[in-house]
Parts: C-alpha cells; sequence; structure tokens
C-alpha cells in the first residue's frame, strides 16, 4: 500500500514536491474509491490517484521518479565499484546542479508501515534512512551519512534494528554508489526483506516507452479459468468478441521478410532459434451468426490495448499490487479509461486493495459521481521552469462543483499557455 511518495531535485523537479494517496474525510464514494489499512493510526487510503497537467509540465518525471527509486532499490548493489548512478538533477540552477536528488516513500507491507528515503548524486549515495512502525511507533532502524571530512559513510543503528555482528558486514560491504538497503538484502537480511519485496513485488511502473509484458496475458490464457477471466474482461469494455485462441508454433526462418539486413537477421535467428511463437486470434460472430476470425494485429489499437494491458490489470487486482503509469489513455477511448479505472473502485473486482497512479489528459475523469476530489491531483510548469504538484483540494471546491468546467476554464491552473499569433497572421 502506497501512503506517500516524496521527491526533490530530480529532472524537471527543483523542489520537493510530494503526492499523497491519504484521503481526508469527505464521505463521498468512501465505500467504493477508499479503503482501510488496518494499521492502528493510519487513515483510509485512496484506491487511485489522477494526475492533470500541461505537457511537457512535468507528469512523466514524477512516474520517472518512482521508476528510479525501484531500479535503484532493486539494483544498486550491482552497481560496480566507481560506476556513475543514472540520476538526473534539475540542471537549470547553479543552487541544484551540483545537489543530491532525493526520494522517500511511506508505505504498508505486511501489517507494517514503513519510511524509507535516500538521497543520491551521479558519484555515490549522499544518506540513506529508514523508520518503521512495527507496533504504531517510529522507529529509526538506521540512518547513513556521507562524511565529506573522512570520504566514509557514518551508519547509526537503532538496537531494535536486527543483525548483531552481521551488521557490520552489511555496513562494510556496501559500496558508495549502492544502497545499503539493497546490499543487506544480498547479504540475507531478513528484516529488511518485506520492505524490499515491496519494491519487487507490489510496486508496478510503466512509462510511455515501456512495452507492456505481453506474457501476463498469454500466461493468463493459459490459467484454468483465464479464457474466461480475459472475455469478461474484454466484453465488459464493450469489445463484443466471441473467443479467444492462442496458436503457439515453432519458430522458422522464412517467418522474417526476405529482405532484412542479414547482420539484423542473424541476431533475430540466435535468439528465437527452438522458441515458440504466439499467435492470437480472435473470434466475432458475423452478422449471419457465423464465427469470423481474426489476427490480433487486425484488431483496433485500442482492442490490442486493452488485450494486453488485460493480463497485468487482472494481474494488479488480483495482488493488491500499486500500479504507476504514464499516459494511461494512450490508444484507448474515454469510456474505456472509465471503465478501466472504475475495476479499482470495486470490492468485487479488487479485494486485494490495489491502488492505481496515473496521469492523463482526458478530463472527462473529473466526473464528481465516481471520483473524490481528493484524488486529483495537478501538475504544472513554475516561471522558473520547475515542475509544481498540488491536489485540487487546495481550491476547496465545492460539493458536486462541476471540476472538468473549472479545470478547463483556469481555475486551477496546470493549464497549457497557448500564445496567440501561431498560424493566425500577426
Amino acid at each position: 500500500m502506497l501512503i506517500e511518495f516524496r521527491v526533490a531535485n530530480f529532472r524537471s523537479i527543483r523542489d520537493s514536491q510530494s503526492l499523497s494517496m491519504a484521503a481526508n474525510a469527505s464521505a463521498d464514494l468512501r465505500e467504493s474509491n477508499t479503503f482501510q489499512t488496518g494499521v492502528k493510526g493510519l487513515p483510509s487510503l485512496l484506491r487511485s490517484a489522477i494526475l492533470f497537467g500541461p505537457n511537457a509540465g512535468g507528469k512523466s518525471n514524477l512516474v520517472k521518479a518512482f521508476h528510479f527509486m525501484q531500479w535503484f532499490v532493486l539494483n544498486s548493489q550491482k552497481q560496480q565499484q566507481g560506476q556513475a548512478i543514472p540520476v538526473v538533477p534539475f540542471r537549470l540552477s547553479p543552487s541544484t546542479a551540483g545537489e543530491p536528488s532525493e526520494f522517500e516513500v511511506e508505505l504498508v507491507q505486511d501489517g507494517v508501515r514503513y519510511q524509507y528515503g535516500f538521497t543520491v548524486s551521479p558519484e555515490r549515495v549522499r544518506s540513506e534512512w529508514l523508520i518503521a512502525y512495527p507496533q504504531g511507533r517510529p522507529q529509526r532502524w538506521f540512518e547513513r551519512e556521507f562524511n565529506r571530512e573522512t570520504g566514509i559513510d557514518d551508519y547509526d543503528f537503532s538496537p531494535l534494528f536486527l543483525g548483531g555482528t552481521r551488521r557490520q558486514l552489511w555496513k562494510e560491504t556496501t559500496r558508495g554508489n549502492a544502497l545499503f538497503l539493497s546490499t543487506a538484502i544480498q547479504l540475507n537480511n531478513e528484516q529488511l526483506l518485506p520492505l524490499f519485496n515491496w519494491f519487487k513485488d507490489r510496486l508496478a511502473v510503466v512509462l510511455p516507452s515501456d512495452q507492456i509484458r505481453q506474457d501476463y496475458s498469454l500466461r493468463l490464457l493459459e490459467g484454468e479459468d483465464g479464457h474466461a477471466r480475459m472475455m469478461a474482461f474484454m466484453n465488459a469494455a464493450d469489445i463484443n468478441i466471441d473467443g479467444i485462441e492462442v496458436q503457439k508454433k515453432s519458430f522458422a526462418p522464412e517467418m522474417l521478410p526476405p529482405d532484412m539486413p542479414e547482420p539484423i537477421r542473424e541476431v533475430i535467428l540466435r535468439d528465437l532459434k527452438d522458441k515458440k511463437m504466439a499467435n492470437v486470434r480472435i473470434r466475432h460472430l458475423g452478422e449471419s451468426g457465423e464465427t469470423v476470425e481474426f489476427g490480433l494485429g487486425d484488431e483496433s489499437d485500442g482492442t490490442q490495448k486493452l488485450f494486453w494491458i488485460a493480463g497485468p490489470w487482472l494481474d494488479v487486482l488480483g495482488k493488491g499490487r500499486v500500479l504507476v503509469i504514464d499516459e494511461l489513455d494512450t490508444h484507448l477511448h474515454p469510456v474505456l479509461v472509465h471503465y478501466l479505472v472504475g475495476l479499482m473502485h470495486s470490492g468485487a473486482t479488487n479485494p486485494s486493495n490495489a491502488q492505481l497512479l496515473f496521469t492523463t489528459h482526458n478530463t472527462s475523469l473529473m466526473d464528481v459521481d465516481s471520483i473524490r476530489r481528493d484524488q486529483v491531483w495537478f501538475v504544472e510548469k513554475k516561471a522558473d521552469n520547475s515542475t509544481n504538484v498540488y491536489p485540487l483540494s487546495d481550491f476547496h471546491p465545492r460539493k458536486k462543483e462541476a471540476l472538468e468546467r473549472g479545470y478547463l476554464k483556469g481555475r486551477y491552473g496546470a493549464l497549457p499557455i497557448i500564445r496567440k499569433g501561431m498560424g493566425h497572421g500577426a
């Protein structure tokens, strides 16, 4: 479960920006759009949050911040000594260009609240900290700070952070360009495993450049009730299909275009040798009741994307994952986007309390009959070209206020600035 995410000095984000999934006290759509964590002292959490804003405002950079934090937690222990860390600070100000980027997340995993963060520059990790709440009260398990005078990291361990003499091993093994969390997990620390597993198993981040994991949908169809679940998912979105079949056959060289350059052909032949190729066939009913079969590639872009997103979406719902996705509405009709978000807002389809955070330009989602006001967030670029992230609740909109109309009229900001004169004469 995600409670809050904070980032500073990363790409277009200069000052510290935060996004909270904590629900306010409003009773609006409480049963469908929020859930109880079961953790003492925590408020209800939102099942989804939506980020609106103009192009180049920084929405994607917020998602990239999630992506970097996840990647670094899972992979920093693989960094070679001296290898640069691929982090990019805000470069339009001398005061930030040489300073570290900061990332912090508050989450719940296995019934325990964690507050974990770090600061990092391309050269090294500058600081790292973890506060856990196993009995509801904060326990600072460890803190790490780079000492510029000595050139080494200073550590402060709580007696509640277990490990005894092994803590010294974990500390000494952690390289300057790696996280203590990642290194300790590699050396079999069990106390930190739930936190690490949240990044590995619970958090899913999808960037626009990412390919949707197609194997999820193919594996879904191979499952015991997978075909029925896929059919229900597609038909509920009004795709109207009669059946889906996956045909598999061994890869053969003649499947490649004859005019393909030889070096590329050799690489593909080597990579696909002895592998099975999946051919998805979609069946529709003709006007006379007969079955007509199409290849998935013959379907619309929207149908293809919905098919490939079905597996990951049902996986997220089934496992209670946190899905952060940039530009969810690409190639999807607004009605289909409403359908996907609606699956998150139902105890029947989201029994494990999955959460969704996504960016979009689809303002029709600002529907007070389906979205709480605390689920709406805005991202805009300030005068210094840095990104500002802020909630709709800052404007205290009235109950049942026409949010879409107010946004498009500029009441909440975060709109593109259209300069007059382009294409219309002087």
